[in-house]
């Protein structure tokens, strides 16, 4: 068995104590910084053990041996919510945004989703995973192991299945694949029947035929006003359990439908957006395991109030963070800003923004037991920083990362040219 010896290290956030907590209430002494100087891997990508290089075990001996020079190690961060198979631009509705139009009137007038569905539907496969590729390949050099991707810009069958053939193809980080065809109703279905007959194609038609082709991993569906609602929540839950696929709602973004109190009480996976929550719906969400992953960068672009993460955290809520990147409401992939905003806006600490990107946004994505906090048993999914990790989420567009390690395996390497001698 060949095995790599990561050693020299600066000293490791773990994150143990945070992953033995599930998450939840964590303050700096559950991100489990430890001096330990050395990481052993073995070929499979799990960590065999940790810990300072004179106690390095015997058997470890002749393995690969890696010197990161003194840098702090931190696990990979994780994006645990994004829209990255994409087509066409939606910069003009920034402009109308900032003049006063609301996102539902901009909607009303054909922009919104359905702007980038058309764009979507006429853009080649190959263009598509370039574009996409591009994209990944941003995250990854943040630090980023594993990226969420969604469908839900082709509001067809054959657009659906070409958007996540294209999420099944990405290089480099580990992709989940969910399918979002109830993004919103479709242009061919405005009649007034439309959303029922849209609903049936998903259910009996579309969302068996991706699951045989296992182009799949979740199920999304998007509840508010002049989109989908708890009734179409209901159905769609219930035929993604049978398939056996995690389940998440976008819910109470931008008004409440108290989607996100139904979907913690239905065992959802995760919650996205979360902002229009009542005190009871927190306590709700708190008392199940259902991860809330707020997206700050979508609420600065189009104006809406930041989600309570500060009552959800105290509440006991399990908080994950993510850049919701899409060409719309947030065009941004800049983990820093969203950090910033947590913190900022959203009065959440330092080590509650660390662990809501790493070992929550694991949790978002049903993968606690192999990401999100480095332990024996787990994926060595690392980020090598160029920073201390007390400097993460302060200074926007400062996020400087060495190297990203997916499975033990370097997949991003800082320019030699950037590294300070």
């Amino acid at each position: 068995m060949s095995r790599k010896i990561f050693t020299n290290i600066g000293g490791i956030l773990t994150l143990k104590a945070a992953a033995a907590k599930s998450g939840r209430r964590v303050d700096e002494k559950d991100l489990s910084w430890t001096k330990n100087n050395t990481i052993v891997v073995d070929d499979r990508g799990v960590i065999l053990w940790l810990g300072k290089w004179e106690r390095l075990p015997k058997e470890f001996h002749d393995g690969k041996k890696i010197d990161w020079d003194k840098r702090e190690v931190i696990p990979a961060f994780i994006e645990c919510h994004t829209h990255s198979v994409f087509a066409g631009d939606r910069s003009q509705e920034f402009e109308m945004r900032n003049t006063g139009v609301s996102y539902q009137e901009i909607a009303a007038k054909g922009g919104g989703i359905l702007s980038t569905v058309k764009a979507t539907r006429n853009a080649s496969e190959q263009d598509l995973l370039d574009s996409a590729q591009r994209r990944i390949n941003r995250f990854v050099a943040q630090g980023v192991s594993t990226v969420e991707v969604k469908s839900g810009y082709g509001l067809k069958k054959a657009s659906e299945e070409k958007m996540l053939r294209v999420a099944s193809q990405l290089k480099k980080a580990r992709i989940l694949k969910t399918y979002l065809g109830a993004h919103a109703i479709p242009p061919e279905y405005k009649a007034k029947q439309g959303k029922k007959l849209y609903m049936d194609q998903i259910l009996h038609r579309d969302l068996p035929d991706l699951v045989s082709k296992k182009l799949c991993d979740r199920v999304d569906i998007f509840v508010d006003n002049g989109y989908f609602d708890l009734e179409d929540a209901s159905h769609l839950i219930e035929r993604a359990r049978h398939f056996g696929l995690q389940i998440c709602v976008h819910g109470d973004q931008l008004t409440r439908t108290g989607a996100c109190k139904f979907a913690a009480k239905n065992n959802a996976q995760s919650i996205e957006h979360a902002i229009e929550l009542t005190a009871a719906d927190r306590k709700i969400i708190a008392n199940s395991d259902t991860t809330s992953v707020l997206l700050p960068t979508a609420d600065i672009y189009i104006h809406a109030p930041y989600p309570k993460a500060r009552e959800l955290i105290d509440e006991g809520a399990r908080v994950a963070l993510a850049t919701d990147f899409n060409p719309g409401t947030s065009p941004t992939q800049d983990l820093s800003f969203v950090g910033m905003l947590a913190r900022l806006k959203m009065k959440m600490s330092l080590a509650e923004t660390i662990c809501a990107y790493t070992f929550n946004a694991a949790h978002a994505l049903g993968m606690q037991s192999k990401l999100g906090s480095i332990e024996v048993g787990k994926q060595a999914d690392l980020c090598v920083l160029d920073m201390s990790w007390k400097d993460l989420f302060y200074s926007v567009g400062h996020h400087d990362v060495y190297r990203t390690l997916r499975g033990g395996k370097m997949i991003y390497s800082k320019p030699a040219s950037l590294v300070e001698k």
